[in-house]
């Protein structure tokens, strides 16, 4: 798994402490920016956020890029839906070999990781039968339409991916580029650095949480799973570690 922050709003602390402190000042954006130096926005900021008066931190942005995670992976990103995502396409992207992700729990077990890896051979062998089959029926139809060899086959083939993409399974491999607001990570990181959430999602959260706290860390130095400043919501589906997991997120 690769993580890594591409982009965000410049002095995205700087940017939130303005936009908060013109909401209660008679002076413009240029009066507020001269009287902020690093101290005062710090301050500020932790101020802000023990409020719990978040609407400020809307303003600044992180674009993310991941390669290497599963469209088990994606498919729980997107349920975060104030957020922009744009996925490597299976319908526009031949995979000639794809790759995929091994659970832990099956890479542990050789027999295990045996039957896991054959399957996945599996299904880029009937891949690659179908888009075979399907491009040799497109391109016949559309030569027999009227398009020239060169126009068939290039219509074909991206006719063919487009079905045959429907064998592959949640394990494969995708790259994805998405942009959070700061409100929404630090809700994506209540539920996603939770030990209750799936392994994957989890190891990606925990790695963009200590990339924004490198750039924005009073905005993200109590973010995390809410156990770490609350009782633990999941009742008792609780993970019963919350002493090791407040330790483990101190240090990150």
């Amino acid at each position: 798994m690769k993580v890594k922050l591409i982009q965000y709003t410049p002095e995205p602390e700087k940017t939130i402490a303005v936009a908060a402190k013109l909401c209660y000042s008679p002076s413009g954006v240029e009066e507020i920016e001269k009287g902020l130096d690093q101290e005062k926005i710090e301050k500020f900021i932790n101020m802000l956020m023990g409020l719990g008066h978040q609407s400020p931190i809307e303003h600044i942005n992180f674009t993310f890029a991941v390669e290497g995670v599963s469209r088990v992976l994606t498919h729980q990103l997107v349920r975060h839906r104030i957020a922009s995502y744009s996925q490597q396409s299976q319908r526009y992207v031949k995979l000639d070999q794809f790759e995929y992700i091994i659970p832990p729990s099956i890479e542990d077990i050789p027999d295990a990781k045996e039957k896991f890896i054959q399957a996945m051979k599996d299904d880029q062998k009937t891949y690659d039968e179908l888009v075979q089959i399907l491009q040799e029926k497109h391109i016949s139809k559309l030569m027999d339409e009227g398009k020239s060899e060169k126009q068939a086959k290039s219509m074909a083939e991206k006719m063919a991916i487009e079905d045959s993409r429907y064998v592959f399974p949640n394990a494969c491999e995708t790259k994805i580029v998405f942009t959070m607001n700061a409100r929404t990570l630090l809700n994506f990181f209540h539920h996603r650095c939770c030990q209750r959430a799936q392994w994957e999602i989890r190891e990606m959260a925990t790695s963009m949480l200590k990339l924004v706290r490198q750039v924005a860390p009073n905005v993200f130095k109590n973010a995390g799973p809410s156990c770490l400043s609350d009782v633990c919501p999941e009742g008792t589906m609780t993970c019963g570690k919350i002493n090791e997991v407040r330790d483990g997120f101190k240090n990150i």
